[in-house]
């Protein structure tokens, strides 16, 4: 009998096993309930913020949208406004070119080439005459200065030799004899296609470079130092006295020069770039007389010149276009010369 309950026992007790198991698993899963209750609350805040983040999100691909759109109107504007401004600026460019032509009158000569308009026009005073050219280059590298060692050249000889369609006398010169040759040297500074003849000079007795960079705009000044030609950033240039006109305003003439009647010769510049060359004869009463620097400045700032040189005159006044010698030198023929003034078709 005692051997019959053992052998029950043994019998269920994988029964028994396996029913406390089961409590104990209703137990645990009981616990696990809590936990999941408990983050209902904070899955469903998750999801109103994941919702939310969303629509910033949309909100900023919008933005962006428009931030873009914004963008390429903007550049729409100012391209609209590039292109009305270009066109006023040919408009200005226009205005400003034909009141020129207005004071200087009727070309007499005219020539234009992809590089360059010359147009040559007459000029009359009290008690003078002469002749003008107007020059605006396209290509700056059309203007050069030349020089001729030795005995020097006629500024017709030199438009001949370089093939210019004008050619103005240069700087100033002297000459010296040497073993029986005669040398024309230039005075001051003189440059040719970025390089001084003879070596730096410094400016004395108020003599001036001018010439013309690599833009082709006329610059110059009095130099006293090496450093201060170096800074206009001529390529080309000569040098004579005085400076009539600089930045718009008359430069007083020194005592030595003043209200005297001369041939001149005159290098100017417009401010839109164009320059003005101008030849005035003289000693040839009653056909000319000449004309003083004053007279002179007064012209130049009624044509609206905004800078300008007094170059070498007197015998040396001479403006050649096409070959042809445009004024009457007072020599009755031309002097050979150190420098010339060109300008290539």
């Amino acid at each position: 009998m005692r051997a019959a309950n053992i052998f029950l026992l043994f019998l269920i007790a994988p029964v028994v096993g396996l029913l406390i198991a089961l409590s104990g698993f209703v137990q645990l899963s009981e616990g696990l309930l809590l936990p999941v209750q408990r983050l209902e609350p904070a899955v469903g805040s998750l999801e109103r913020e994941m919702h939310q983040v969303n629509h910033q999100a949309g909100f900023v691909r919008q933005s962006v949208e428009e931030q873009e759109e914004q963008y390429a109107e903007q550049q729409r504007i100012l391209a609209h406004l590039a292109q009305k401004s270009q066109q006023q600026k040919q408009f200005s460019d226009e205005v400003y070119e034909q009141r020129i032509l207005d004071q200087l009158g009727s070309p007499i000569r005219e020539h234009l080439s992809a590089r360059v308009e010359v147009k040559v026009f007459k000029l009359e005073g009290i008690g003078y005459r002469g002749v003008m050219a107007k020059v605006k280059p396209f290509d700056p590298r059309v203007l050069k200065v030349v020089h001729e060692q030795g005995p020097g050249e006629t500024t017709s000889a030199a438009v001949r030799r370089t093939g210019a369609i004008l050619g103005i006398n240069g700087g100033g010169f002297y000459r010296v004899v040497q073993d029986g040759k005669t040398y024309t040297l230039p005075i001051g500074n003189t440059m040719v296609d970025g390089k001084l003849v003879g070596g730096f000079q410094p400016s004395r007795e108020d003599i001036f470079f001018a010439g013309f960079n690599d833009r082709g705009k006329l610059v110059g000044g009095i130099c006293h130092d090496r450093n201060y030609l170096n800074s206009l950033g001529a390529r080309q240039g000569a040098s004579f006295v005085p400076i009539l006109i600089q930045n718009q305003r008359p430069v007083p003439i020194p005592a030595q020069w003043k209200n005297t009647r001369h041939p001149r010769t005159v290098l100017g510049e417009y401010a839109n770039g164009n320059l003005l060359l101008i030849v005035v004869d003289g000693r040839q009463s009653p056909w000319s007389s000449g004309v003083t620097l004053e007279d002179l400045q007064i012209t130049l700032i009624q044509f609206g010149i905004i800078n300008a040189y007094n170059l070498d005159g007197g015998g040396s006044s001479v403006m050649v276009f096409k070959n042809e010698i445009m004024n009457r030198p007072s020599d009755k023929s031309e002097r050979a010369m150190a420098t010339s003034i060109v300008v290539l078709p």
